[in-house]
């Protein structure tokens, strides 16, 4: 059973999302703030987190990063934040989806089986997958990425799945052009294959992890227009 861990202290919404969840055979857990919800999530172990920012204790951002502190499990927010740069900040602190509200329940849940999916589907590569450029080098199997800033300098990169899975697409297929409507489909599923404004943010999220200048990538290359290539 793939356990839910709800983050929101409106009681009507979380009333709504747990007799939803718990009818598509979810376990759910509900935390109405963010203290409570660090301390479900290391005792309850989630395989996925629902979070809302706008919490009585913390904000959500730290919240983000104290879970990821800990697990590469799926964090969605739901807020009713539209900035531009709520948004940002949220995925840089390691979400993997944002979703405003008001929302529709089957987008929702379509997006919750998408992140869950991500997790659990990872290919299987051979033990000898390793990718290495002169920034950075990446351990398919291990899924770990490592940064070499200097000689003998060098520190692990924590990436969110999304922004894993995305990136392992196009190392997988070194100097072959990847459609922004493949990626689409291949990371966000069927029904965002228009969202192009996604694939921009994470790819920024990534140069900004793995670029020495990311305003000038040499390996995570766009195509105006088209989509995205990796040179090693």
């Amino acid at each position: 059973m793939t356990r839910v861990l709800v983050v929101e202290d409106d009681p009507q919404l979380v009333r709504a999302l747990v007799i939803n969840l718990q009818a598509r055979h979810y376990g759910v857990d509900a935390a109405p703030d963010g203290a409570t919800a660090l301390r479900l999530a290391a005792a309850r172990q989630p395989d996925v987190v629902l979070l809302d920012l706008g919490l009585p204790d913390m904000e959500g951002v730290d919240i983000i990063k104290g879970l990821r502190g800990r697990s590469r499990m799926p964090i969605l927010v739901l807020s009713a934040r539209r900035a531009s740069d709520e948004k940002v900040a949220a995925l840089d602190a390691g979400a993997d989806d944002y979703i405003t509200k008001p929302f529709g329940m089957d987008e929702l849940l379509a997006r919750l089986r998408a992140a869950v999916r991500r997790t659990e589907d990872a290919p299987l590569v051979p033990e000898t997958a390793l990718v290495e450029t002169a920034d950075f080098r990446i351990d398919l199997l291990a899924r770990k990425v490592v940064r070499k800033k200097a000689v003998r300098d060098e520190r692990d990169v924590r990436l969110t799945p999304t922004e894993w899975h995305l990136l392992e697409i196009l190392v997988t297929h070194p100097g072959r052009l990847i459609t922004q409507k493949q990626l689409l489909q291949e990371v966000w599923g069927v029904s965002q294959t228009n969202k192009s404004n996604y694939l921009r943010v994470y790819m920024a999220q990534l140069r900004r992890k793995l670029e020495t200048d990311p305003s000038h990538p040499r390996h995570l290359i766009t195509e105006p227009g088209m989509g995205y290539r990796f040179e090693g």
